[in-house]
Order: C-alpha cells, then structure tokens, then sequence
C-alpha cells in the first residue's frame, strides 16, 4: 500500500467543527485515484494533512510504509507535492529551481540529467528554462512545479487541483504523466472538482462532501451501470446538503 489514511480528523480551532472528519484513503501502486467534491468540501485540506503542511487532531498517515506522525522525513521523501498555488522560487531560473529540488532529494548528477531530458520531452519548455520563473506563464509555472516534485523520482505523487488554469495541450501532456507514473508501478492521487477529468483518469475516487467522504468508487464497475457519474454526483452532494 502507497498510500494509507485511517480516520483523518482535521479542525483548524480547538473548539471549531472539524474541517474534515473520519477520512479514510487507500492507495495501491499502478493506481490513479482522485477525489472529487465541491469547492469547500474538504479536498484541499485533506491533501495538506497528507503532505504534512497541516496538523491533525487524529488518524492516522502512511505513505509507501512511512508512518507521517513519526517518521515524517522518510514519509517526505517518499512523495512529490504540487499545490494549486505554484509556491515557487521566482527569482530562480527554472533550471536552477529543479537542481534545487534535485539537491535537497540527493539526487545524483547524472540521474537528474536524465530526468530534466525526459520532463523536456514531455512539457516541452525548451530554453524557457532558462529564464526567471517570474516570466512564467500559468502553465509553465505548472510544468516547473511538476519537474521539482519529480526530479527525485517518488513513488507517490500528489496534487491539489492539478488542471486548472492549464491549456489544453499542457493538461493533454499532464494526463499522459499520470497514466505512465501509475504504469510504472507507482501512484497519483490528486484532487479535483472536474468531473470529466477524473471520470478519464481515475481508477477508484472518493466524493467528499462537507469534510466527510460520502463514497469511494471504482470508475470501471461505475461505467458498467451506464450512470452518468456527474448526475449521481451531484445527487448525493446535494441530498447530504439538504440533510443538513
């Protein structure tokens, strides 16, 4: 198991309702696994827990057998993080801010090499490289934060909201990543509220709505039934909504 959350429990005041409660997640290596829900479900709070960006008030996070809470430096290591604010050195070029990643992961000279030849290849900078991240478009800051999260070649790689904001050739060239990482034995969890993207990509996803997770399905069985995963969506989202 890549991944492993057992009962995530999140608030951000000692009194407050908790932002998310009693999340469970699990992946498997060759998998891409999203999860999917309204803006303020709860997504983006789940993933910075994973990542370690924010305290949790209870659970439990393994990632690739790395117990966060106490063993956060191998956990770490074993993840690449892209967030869906680009917090990126904008000063450097982007070639210096991938051998900065690349530095702090220990990642030898000649694999390195190789992996910016291969990111080039597939996001296509070409010289942009070069020059300052703050000449950067939208996209482009997108491709740099791609090529530092995997300059160390981690075998879980995850994301807040990967797509948005991205051109349709560069979202065509992201989606190709995902399915070769998964194929090559690893996993992609990202979040997302775009339906038609998880619905392409995704083997399993849970729906979390309100900080909990209402369902976790798997998009092949889910295309059998010949339901339209948007509609059963938005379904459930707004029953629970009603509900409370």
């Amino acid at each position: 198991m890549l991944i492993e959350i057992k009962n995530l429990c999140k608030r951000y005041e000692a009194k407050a309702d908790y932002t998310v409660k009693d999340i469970n997640i699990v992946g498997k290596a060759g998998e891409i696994i999203g999860v999917l829900g309204h803006n303020g479900a709860g997504k983006s709070t789940t993933i910075k827990c994973i990542t370690g960006m924010h305290p949790y008030e209870a659970g439990s996070i393994f990632i690739d057998g790395h117990d966060l809470a106490s063993d956060s430096i191998a956990a770490k290591k074993s993840f690449g993080y892209v967030s869906d604010e680009h917090v990126l050195f904008e000063k450097m070029t982007g070639f210096e801010f991938v051998n900065f990643m690349a530095d702090i992961y220990n990642v030898s000279i000649e694999d390195r090499k190789a992996r910016v030849d291969r990111f080039q290849q597939l996001f296509a900078l070409g010289d942009s490289i070069y020059n300052p991240i703050s000449s950067y478009s939208h996209g482009m800051k997108q491709k740099i934060a791609f090529m530092g999260a995997l300059i160390h070649n981690p075998r879980v790689f995850i994301l807040d909201e990967p797509m948005v904001g991205l051109d349709p050739y560069t979202a065509s060239q992201v989606k190709v990543f995902f399915k070769e990482h998964a194929a090559a034995g690893n996993l992609v969890l990202f979040s997302s509220h775009n339906l038609d993207v998880v619905e392409k990509l995704c083997n399993r996803v849970y729906i979390i709505d309100q900080g909990v997770i209402l369902e976790e399905i798997d998009i092949a069985e889910f295309k059998e039934t010949g339901r339209d995963l948007e509609e059963y969506f938005l379904s459930i989202t707004q029953r629970v909504a009603k509900v409370v």
